[in-house]
C-alpha cells in the first residue's frame, strides 16, 4: 500500500508536532469529517493518510484530489460522476469520486478553491449521504469518510461569504492544524538527516558524511516558508551539488535561482541602479567603496564580467556600512540569507575588511 507507505514518513519529535499525532490517532477511528489546516508544506496529505490507515476502514478505498488542479466544470463530474450524454464528450457513463471509495475515504485538498455548487453538494453528501450524477436524476447514496485540507481561513473566508458556513460547520467536526517547520526547531535536523540519507541513496553513494556544523546553523536557522517541502528540496539539492561523497555537506543551496545573471523586473532593475553618492567611513577608516553606475552608452564597449563584479561587491559594502558591519542586518538589507552573504563575502575576499 503506497499510502500507507507514504503516512509512515511522517518524522518529528517536537511537542507541537507529537500533539498532532495524538489528536489524529483519537479522530481516527470515527467516521466523522475532519479538516486539516496548515500552511504549504506542512505535510497536510500524509496526515490524511494516517488518519485513513489508522481508521476500521484502512482495508477500504483511499482515494485523493486537489480540488486547484481541476477545473470548476470539471471538478463536479469528477466527484459526483456522470452520466452518458451529460455534457458534450461525456460518451459513457463515469463513477465519481464519492462512488469509487464507499465504504473508505475521499481527501479533497485545496477545499478553499471549490465553487458554491460544488461546495452545495458536498454539504448534502455530509448530511445524508447522497448525490446525484451530473445529468442524472436517480439519487445514489454512498458511505464514504470526507477528509479536507487547505492553506486559507475559512472562518475569515465564511465571514466574507466566500465559503459557505453551514459547509464549515459540518467539515469542522474536528480540525487538526499543523504547526509550520519554523514552530518545530526540534525537528529541522532530524528531517534533514533523514532527507539526505535518502538522496545519497539514490546517488548510489554508500553512506551520508552527514553536515558540517556551518551546514546545521544554516538549517536552523532559515525561516522555511516552504515547511517540511521546502527543506526536502534543500537537502535533496545541497547532497546532490556536494561533490565529494566522503565529506560533509558544507553548502546549503536554499535558493536555486540565486545567480548574479538573475533576470529582475523592472522595478527592481531600476532600484538596483540607484547610485550611492556618498562615501561612507568604515570603522577603520577607510572609505568603502560607492556603488558604481549604470554604464552609459559612451562608456561601451566594457568588460561586462568584471562590471558585474564591481557592481555586487560595491553593494555589499554599502549594505554593511549601512548596516554598521552587521552581517546579518545586511544579509537582510540585500535580501538573502546570512548563508548566502557569507558566500559573497568569502568570494569577493571581504571577509574582515
Amino acid at each position: 500500500m503506497a499510502a500507507g507507505a507514504q503516512a509512515d514518513r511522517l518524522l518529528g519529535e517536537s511537542p507541537a508536532f507529537l500533539e498532532v499525532l495524538d489528536l489524529v490517532s483519537q479522530v481516527a477511528s470515527l467516521a466523522k469529517p475532519v479538516l486539516i489546516v496548515g500552511e504549504r508544506g506542512t505535510g497536510k496529505e500524509l496526515i490524511a493518510a494516517r488518519i485513513h490507515y489508522l481508521s476500521y476502514r484502512w482495508d477500504q478505498e483511499y482515494l485523493k484530489m486537489n480540488c486547484a488542479a481541476i477545473s470548476e466544470s470539471l471538478l463536479e463530474s469528477e466527484l459526483f460522476g456522470h452520466e452518458a450524454g451529460a455534457f458534450t464528450g461525456a460518451a459513457k457513463l463515469r463513477k465519481g469520486r464519492f462512488e469509487r471509495a464507499d465504504r473508505g475515504s475521499l481527501f479533497l485538498d485545496e477545499l478553499a478553491t471549490t465553487s458554491p455548487l460544488v461546495q452545495e453538494k458536498l454539504l448534502r453528501v455530509i448530511e445524508y449521504s447522497e448525490y446525484e450524477r451530473l445529468g442524472g436524476s436517480r439519487t445514489l447514496t454512498t458511505d464514504v469518510r470526507l477528509i479536507c485540507a487547505t492553506n486559507e481561513d475559512l472562518p475569515a473566508l465564511a465571514a466574507k461569504g466566500q465559503f459557505r458556513e453551514d459547509l464549515l460547520d459540518r467539515l469542522a467536526f474536528d480540525v487538526i492544524t499543523l504547526p509550520p517547520l519554523r514552530s518545530r526547531p526540534e525537528d529541522i535536523m532530524l528531517l534533514a538527516e533523514q532527507f539526505a540519507i535518502s538522496m545519497a541513496l539514490a546517488l548510489e553513494r554508500e553512506y551520508f558524511p552527514g553536515f558540517t556544523e556551518s551546514a546545521r546553523k544554516t538549517l536552523r536557522s532559515y525561516h522555511w516558508p516552504g515547511n517540511v517541502r521546502e527543506l526536502k528540496n534543500v537537502v535533496e539539492r545541497s547532497v546532490y551539488r556536494s561533490q565529494d561523497p566522503d565529506a560533509p555537506v558544507d553548502v546549503i543551496a536554499i535558493d536555486p535561482f540565486e545567480s548574479p545573471f538573475r533576470p529582475r523586473a523592472a522595478g527592481q532593475i531600476q532600484t538596483a541602479a540607484i547610485e550611492v553618492t556618498d562615501d561612507v567611513e568604515s570603522p577603520a577608516g577607510s572609505t568603502a567603496s560607492i556603488v558604481p553606475s549604470v554604464p552609459k552608452v559612451s562608456d561601451f564597449p566594457i568588460d561586462f564580467r568584471q562590471s558585474v563584479q564591481d557592481y555586487e561587491i560595491g553593494l555589499i559594502r554599502s549594505a554593511l556600512a549601512a548596516s554598521q558591519f552587521n552581517q546579518r542586518k545586511t544579509a537582510e538589507a540585500l535580501g538573502v540569507t546570512y548563508h548566502q552573504l557569507r558566500g559573497y563575502l568569502k568570494k569577493y575576499d571581504l571577509l574582515d575588511k
